[in-house]
């Protein structure tokens, strides 16, 4: 067991300059290509299930490429594994917070030792970068690090006001059975998030991850289930299920002994579950506790007293990174009219600089949307920018073989088009004009969403007012939108960017657990003596 647990540090990511780390990063990708193409079961108590249906995960880069075959799990299996989660929940919630806390502690260790193959892996599945699928590993270790020690924080003695003559107590436990629902995006990170905040919380979970990144998944809950094996993890604390979002995620949703749901996507399938969710089915006796980040509209306002240069580097970083498929993509440039022409004309010269191509080689730091429903939708809004906006870069699909798209600039656009409202997650950029500040914070506050939000400004008086009035749950001055760092800025958003969960906070676990009051007064002496009680 862990008896001396260091502060918390934030995972350091890779110096991929020196040759040496790009030769072990070179042999990960090779390891990973010789696995592409495995079959992987449903695991349901333990054991691995299968079914003849299944469907493909593919390499986006080339999509003819294989990199797991997973199984359609039925809406019996979502029953099945329910069930297991639930005869291992009394042992699970049982358990010593300290011994669940191990669980975690052990599963980060394993994954700084193989983390170059599990960037790898994302690599090939859903086409990151070598930086991004790193950083991601490393957010994958800062949470498990993160949740641990404050599930050992909660567990301690909460203070509570004395009353004479009667003992008090306040502590937490757990809530039962959970569905997280995750997103293709972060596999590893956002999956790796929700799922350890409730295990470790002593709650038993039910993961339904996105069919296109389900390979990434399975390596993860695989990983945890070899951890738990060596600590006696009851069967059925994690149970592993593949398969449409529409008919197993709304079983998962609608079933009666699941107690709280935890999910991370688009707008409209986190409208659906919230729907879904408050729901009471026959059975069911509880009100479902609902998590919910469902994306951004995020803006990045920069007035005339900003460094223009680090505001440009910092929009192209935050709106091209993972070919803008962030949930906190900088996806609209606001800025002011002093600064508007020579911010836009940086804006253009250095996404043109950007490399497109296949991940696998690191020169190219710009890679493929994820399948072909994303790139017709995101050249679908292209087509639609053409008409809202001047387009000055990209706007093109690019080559015939994957589905890569050029970093798209659009210039002039109305603060009301839809390409600068609708969350288009794709390489799209587009610069609104602002008469001055106070129509740019306006602007950045007209959207329904309020994910994150930044401010590039060297004026004290407005970076105060900002913090005030930008109506996002994460604000950054002078830096850029995206690469939020575990309990360093806590990670959440407002309005129809979801239920301002905070991940990575200190009190982020507190969705999987309720509050116990215990107030105690010493039993009064029976008639005849404290020794001569009735029966």
């Amino acid at each position: 067991m862990t008896t001396l647990i260091p502060h918390f540090r934030n995972e350091p990511e890779t110096d991929f300059s020196g040759s040496a780390a790009q030769a072990d990063f070179r042999a990960a990708l090779d390891r990973v290509r010789g696995q592409l193409g495995r079959r992987y079961p449903l695991v349901i108590g333990g054991h691995a299930v299968s079914h003849p249906e299944t469907f493909d995960s593919i390499n986006p880069a080339h999509p003819d490429q294989i990199v797991g075959t997973h199984v359609t799990a039925t809406p019996e299996d979502v029953n099945a594994a329910v069930e297991a989660a639930e005869r291992a929940f009394p042992a699970w919630s049982a358990t010593p917070a300290r011994e669940r806390a191990e669980l975690l502690f052990r599963a980060a260790a394993l994954i700084r030792k193989r983390r170059h193959d599990l960037s790898a892996l994302m690599v090939y599945e859903v086409g990151k970068s070598w930086a991004e699928a790193d950083g991601e590993s490393a957010e994958a270790v800062d949470l498990m690090e993160w949740y641990a020690r404050q599930m050992l924080r909660l567990d301690e003695p909460q203070q509570l006001t004395p009353l004479a003559g009667e003992e008090t107590a306040f502590f937490y436990v757990p809530l039962g059975v959970g569905a997280i629902i995750s997103p293709w995006n972060f596999p590893l990170a956002l999956t790796t998030g929700m799922m350890t905040a409730a295990i470790v919380a002593g709650n038993t979970v039910v993961v339904k991850p996105a069919s296109v990144s389900a390979t990434t998944v399975a390596w993860l809950v695989d990983l945890l289930l070899e951890v738990g094996r060596e600590l006696g993890l009851p069967d059925g604390v994690i149970n592993y299920l593949t398969g449409p979002g529409g008919r197993i995620g709304d079983a998962l949703v609608d079933h009666p002994r699941i107690r709280f749901i935890a999910f991370t996507g688009s707008r409209e399938v986190g409208i659906r579950i919230n729907e879904r969710g408050a729901r009471v089915q026959p059975g069911q006796v509880w009100l479902k506790r609902i998590q919910l980040e469902m994306g951004g509209k995020n803006g990045v306002v920069v007035d005339e007293t900003a460094h223009l240069e680090a505001a440009a580097e910092g929009i192209v970083a935050g709106a091209f990174s993972f070919q803008g498929q962030k949930c906190s993509a900088g996806s609209r440039a606001i800025l002011v009219d002093q600064v508007y022409e020579p911010v836009l004309q940086q804006l253009v010269e250095r996404a043109r600089a950007l490399q497109v191509g296949d991940t696998t080689d690191p020169d190219n730091t710009i890679g493929p949307v994820v399948d072909a429903n994303a790139e017709r939708k995101i050249l679908e809004y292209i087509e639609l920018g053409k008409a809202e906006g001047e387009l000055m870069l990209g706007g093109d699909k690019l080559g015939d073989e994957g589905y890569f798209i050029a970093p798209t600039i659009f210039a002039d656009v109305r603060p009301q088009a839809r390409i600068a409202q609708e969350e288009i997650f794709g390489p799209v950029l587009s610069v609104i004009r602002a008469r001055d500040f106070e129509e740019a914070l306006q602007i950045a506050n007209g959207t329904e969403y309020g994910l994150t939000g930044s401010l590039y400004s060297r004026d004290a008086q407005r970076l105060g007012r900002a913090r005030r009035e930008f109506h996002v749950g994460n604000l950054y001055f002078n830096r850029k939108s995206t690469g939020a760092l575990m309990g360093v800025h806590p990670f959440g958003g407002f309005n129809m960017s979801g239920t301002d969960s905070k991940a990575g906070g200190p009190d982020y676990l507190l969705f999987f657990l309720q509050g116990k009051s215990l107030g105690s007064r010493a039993a009064p002496s029976a008639p005849g003596g404290p020794d001569k009680g009735g029966e």
